[in-house]
């Protein structure tokens, strides 16, 4: 951990994940989005000399965000998919079987091709990692055909241990998985599905408030980043040019952009560049963007799990955060329209129950927190978390007339008052920094842009936001005091650690951001 991801500490589960797939035992995993799913099957792979551990992931996006990430801490990996020529992957498939990698990305459309598994059986594999692996369940609200394929991997690699890791999987659909995979004995890791820090809010409007209400909202966080959901390609481009109008940048991202331009407007929007990205559902999977304050969705998602996934993309920080659900009458006119078109009358069915679902949640009387947890098999033992609107939590612009309400300097409360059950509230409080030097901070977002410009990556893969925020607080002067810094391992430190600290002196001898707080 301290030598690799340049951390001195697991969270939660993560040691006994990795413990298990060490020991060669099949596993599963329910791990909420943020929660560091990658490590447990990565860190595997570093101490496995010799061995591949092979992940299959769907986005070839996501493969190369991991990638980039790998290499900068050494760790030597590849991936086969579609975007390359034919001779690169001749050349990866060969220094795969000699064992060259640590890890190997493959599509599950890869995996299903007869010619993959023949060469696979050549390579030395140590076991094999499932991503995103509701997909594979048609019970799931990602169902992917193509998923069902790895039911035969079994049958192929009888003696290798197989992982699944997902975020957001009901009882049903884990219990689908394991049945799928043909998992032996598994071992079953389930993490708690309440994220205390987010603050759940809903309400029901009509076009015109929706409009008022969203650029309410966006003014309430006058730090960090914010993504907003809207349901159509045409949605997304009216909703960025609303907020222009109202001075506020956003930038814009669906599936019918070019993937060049998906790919540069996500850069802009992680490296801080522009502080609200508008998106369809084809933006957030794998989206590694800790200081998220807010998830505004625009409609109603087609279920509870999409939602949830979608929304806990927010606070990945462990900071306060709010998910905010603005949706119209009319969403459900679309949502039915698309249920009653599916022709197999099981999916059908199962269309049906996630509608219900997804409106047991918007119209639910009760404490949201405790909703999506009982949705998900787990029974908290209490009945009001003070961070949802049904428990007194509701901000004073969500619950009044939007145009009539001034914006508030101070949107999510800290919450200390009592939550009516005699107890202080389930919502934990975030102390405040005041060591943060915030000129400092962006002087450094700036230097980050420009390394990773150069380096043709993005700038989440040079240095996550948490590691920045230490910099700015520690202010190490030497290499072993930004070694210090979690998330600098050996190889970044390597990479990195005279240029952070030559960074540093700048700013000490009066250099400054170019560009002035590029987040307003």
């Amino acid at each position: 951990m301290r030598r690799y991801w340049g951390y001195d500490s697991f969270r939660p589960l993560q040691e006994k994940i990795a413990a298990s797939l060490l020991a060669g035992h099949d596993t599963c995993v329910v791990m909420p989005t943020g929660g560091g799913k990658s490590l447990c099957y990565q860190l595997p792979a570093a101490l496995l000399p010799n061995q591949t551990v092979i992940v299959i992931s769907p986005l070839i996006a996501l493969m190369q965000d991991q990638m980039a990430q790998l290499a900068q801490m050494g760790i030597p990996a590849g991936m086969l998919n579609s975007s390359l020529p034919g001779d690169e992957q001749s050349r990866i498939t060969r220094q795969a079987r000699e064992g060259r990698y640590r890890l190997l990305y493959l599509s599950p459309e890869r995996l299903a091709r007869e010619d993959t598994v023949e060469w696979l059986k050549r390579v030395p594999i140590s076991l094999f990692a499932i991503d995103e692996a509701h997909c594979i369940s048609e019970w799931g609200h990602e169902f992917r055909p193509e998923y069902r394929q790895l039911s035969s991997l079994r049958n192929h690699f009888p003696d290798c241990p197989i992982a699944a890791f997902t975020a957001s999987a009901t009882r049903q659909v884990r219990h689908d998985i394991m049945a799928q995979l043909r998992l032996r004995n598994p071992d079953k890791y389930i993490a708690s599905f309440h994220r205390a820090n987010l603050r759940y809010l809903v309400k029901q409007c009509d076009a015109l408030t929706q409009s008022e209400l969203l650029v309410h909202a966006i003014g309430q966080y006058p730090e960090g980043n914010i993504i907003v959901y809207a349901p159509t390609i045409q949605r997304v481009g009216a909703t960025v040019a609303l907020l222009e109008n109202h001075g506020i940048r956003a930038i814009g991202y669906h599936g019918q952009m070019d993937s060049a331009a998906r790919r540069q407007n996500q850069e802009v929007w992680m490296s801080d560049e522009v502080r609200v990205l508008v998106g369809t559902l084809a933006f957030g999977l794998g989206i590694n963007k800790a200081a998220v304050r807010a998830v505004i969705h625009l409609s109603l998602p087609k279920s509870l799990e999409q939602y949830y996934q979608e929304a806990g993309r927010a606070g990945r920080d462990g900071q306060q955060a709010d998910c905010i659900l603005l949706w119209q009458k009319r969403d459900v006119g679309l949502l039915t329209y698309f249920i009653d078109n599916i022709a197999d009358n099981a999916e059908k069915q199962r269309a049906w129950q996630r509608y219900h679902d997804i409106r047991g949640y918007a119209d639910s009387p009760t404490c949201r927190h405790r909703m999506i947890c009982c949705h998900f098999g787990e029974i908290p033992k209490w009945k009001s978390c003070n961070a949802c609107d049904l428990c007194g939590s509701a901000p004073e612009w969500l619950a009044g007339d939007a145009a009539a309400v001034k914006l508030q300097q101070a949107p999510i409360a800290a919450a200390t008052s009592s939550n009516g059950t005699g107890r202080k509230s389930l919502r934990p409080v975030t102390p405040p920094n005041p060591e943060m030097d915030n000129e400092l901070r962006e002087y450094l977002r700036e230097w980050r842009r420009a390394v990773a410009r150069k380096q043709g990556i993005a700038a989440f893969i040079v240095m996550h936001d948490s590691s920045l925020n230490e910099l700015c607080r520690l202010k190490p002067d030497t290499l072993a005091g930004v070694r210090l810094v979690p998330g600098f391992g050996e190889r970044k430190t390597e990479l990195y650690g005279e240029q952070v600290l030559s960074a540093l002196r700048e700013f000490r001898n009066g250099a400054r951001a170019k560009i002035q707080n590029p987040l307003r």
